[in-house]
């Protein structure tokens, strides 16, 4: 009964924090420039070029298979122009691959569907999974499985098909690149700064919760939290992709600001090894929790860790602030002070360790292992 009781905790819990996590992107989108406003044009762009798509072959043109307009379009509005250009190439070739097939098949078994789908499914997922076609590939079975369920199979409906993604795929690019072009030199910043929010934000959570009585009854949370601190770590990554790739072939280079220079990428490796300490001090806590044959450290090394981690959040905030400023070389005297601070307890907390025995010198010792390693690389210059 505890069991389940615990399981509905948690479930709800994640549907809260999930929540959240919407509200705050859409507050963020209406707000201020950053991710969450690029995906909000990136989406309405998409839904903008499958509409204009439709009423050019749907309501314009008539094309019996209008429904390739549209949906090739969505698939066009990628995240740079130069992914647009490569991902409609493979796109059109897969597509067109899978309309050639199907209406072969179609017409071999003489319009029969289940036979047709024998003979067409199989070879286009296999072919689909090939390098070259990309994260594209499925689009030539689900192209073949439209066809086959339209159920006509001459010449003339598959030159329509072909017309008609040609079509969607030169309004969806077209789109793309004339309206709103994304330029994401400002996207590795944006995102790079969100993490270190996130991660300040959850020293600090860790910190207030550790000060308590009962200080590990959240560790779970702060677990679950610092496993989500890999999605905003990714997410730097792909937009430090989409940097390079966004000034290639992309006509608005030029013309819309792109803001200060991403930071170097070194700064992604040292944030990628931040988040791989808080995540192991998060599991160190929420072990000892689960597991009450551990003897936990005491009162004093737990209130002794939060402050150390307190001023690891500080860190963390003054690295934000200096990410989202206006001038990028900004003094960092406040940051070395604090994380002066954060070395000082760090020695503090070492000789209450050396008074702690048994399973709660093995508990403490990685604790403070993982704490000291955190705040070397938040203090890395």
């Amino acid at each position: 009964m505890r069991r389940a009781e615990t399981r509905w905790s948690a479930a709800w819990r994640w549907v809260g924090q999930e929540w959240a996590e919407v509200r705050r992107a859409v507050r963020s989108a209406c707000e201020e420039a950053g991710p969450e406003r690029d995906t909000l044009v990136q989406s309405l762009k998409a839904a903008a070029a499958a509409i204009l798509a439709w009423a050019l072959t749907g309501w314009w043109f008539q094309a019996p298979m209008a429904l390739l307009a549209p949906w090739t379009a969505i698939a066009m509005v990628g995240s740079t122009v130069y992914q647009s250009l490569r991902t409609g190439a493979q796109q059109f070739a897969i597509i067109a691959l899978g309309t050639l097939w199907a209406s072969a098949a179609m017409a071999l078994t003489r319009d029969q569907t289940m036979a047709a789908m024998l003979l067409t499914l199989p070879f286009m997922m296999l072919l689909g999974n090939y390098r070259r076609f990309g994260s594209q590939g499925i689009y030539g079975a689900t192209t073949a499985l439209f066809v086959i369920t339209a159920g006509v199979s001459s010449a003339s409906t598959v030159g329509h098909r072909l017309l008609e993604t040609l079509i969607g795929a030169v309004i969806g690019l077209l789109v793309n690149a004339l309206v709103l072009p994304p330029v994401h030199l400002r996207s590795v910043r944006d995102r790079l700064s969100r993490l270190t929010q996130e991660t300040g934000e959850l020293l600090d959570a860790m910190a207030d919760g550790l000060r308590e009585e009962n200080g590990l009854g959240e560790a779970e949370g702060w677990h679950l939290r610092a496993t989500r601190l890999t999605v905003s770590l990714q997410n730097v990554s792909d937009a430090r992709r989409w940097a390079m790739e966004g000034s290639r072939w992309n006509p608005g280079g030029r013309l819309r600001r792109s803001g200060p220079k991403p930071p170097p990428f070194a700064e992604d490796m040292r944030w990628g090894r931040v988040c791989t300490r808080v995540l192991a001090v998060t599991r160190t806590l929420s072990g000892i929790r689960e597991d009450p044959e551990l003897s936990q450290p005491s009162p004093d090394f737990f209130r002794r860790l939060s402050e150390v981690l307190g001023r690891s959040a500080r860190i963390c905030a003054r690295e934000t602030e200096l990410l989202t400023s206006a001038a990028p070389d900004a003094p960092r005297d406040d940051r070395d002070a604090v994380a002066g601070e954060a070395r000082a307890g760090l020695d503090s907390l070492t000789e209450i360790f050396r008074r702690q025995e048994g399973t709660a010198a093995a508990v403490g010792g990685e604790l403070l292992l993982e704490a000291r390693q955190l705040v070397n690389e938040l203090d890395f210059n």
